[in-house]
């Protein structure tokens, strides 16, 4: 996964998908330590297709009386497969893997200004949750961008 450091900073930077992650465009030495803290938190992945890195997600579950949550982020496509069913497979996977684990909901954010992302969620289910007023500020914009919480219930576990 190290190896992957090339591909996953230049789908993070580029300029379809930067603006709704993170971190300000910076160079692959700047993102070195933004990828190793991705790599040691142990629930990052990064998706290929053909051998090729096309898309990354981080998903989280938390602790004690929600340890039934999960919550994706820092997920992205390389805008080169955008509409070729990356995405959906990506987060089908994530989601079968975490109910698999026991998450009963999922979690995640995205800017107001994101409609692509936004239908792309909805369509699969996440519901806006909240809103986020004023919680996303890009440098090279002067104002702040709401950022809406989604959920998504996928029930009791089988057996339950």
């Amino acid at each position: 996964m190290p190896a992957d450091l090339a591909a996953v900073h230049a789908i993070y930077m580029h300029p379809e998908v930067v603006p709704f992650l993170t971190h300000e465009p910076m160079p692959s030495e700047a993102f070195q330590p933004v990828f190793d803290e991705l790599l040691a938190s142990g629930c990052f992945f990064v998706w290929e297709v053909e051998g090729q890195v096309a898309g990354f997600y981080r998903a989280v579950r938390y602790a004690g009386r929600a340890s039934h949550v999960a919550l994706l982020g820092t997920l992205a496509v390389d805008p080169r497969h955008h509409g070729r069913g990356v995405g959906r497979a990506m987060i089908d996977d994530a989601l079968t893997r975490l109910r698999d684990e026991g998450a009963l909901r999922v979690e995640l954010f995205a800017e107001s200004d994101n409609p692509r992302a936004l239908r792309f969620y909805q369509s699969l289910g996440f519901v806006h949750e909240g809103t986020l007023r004023g919680f996303y500020k890009r440098a090279a914009q002067d104002h702040y961008v709401d950022e809406w919480v989604l959920g998504l219930w996928m029930g009791a576990p089988s057996g339950a």
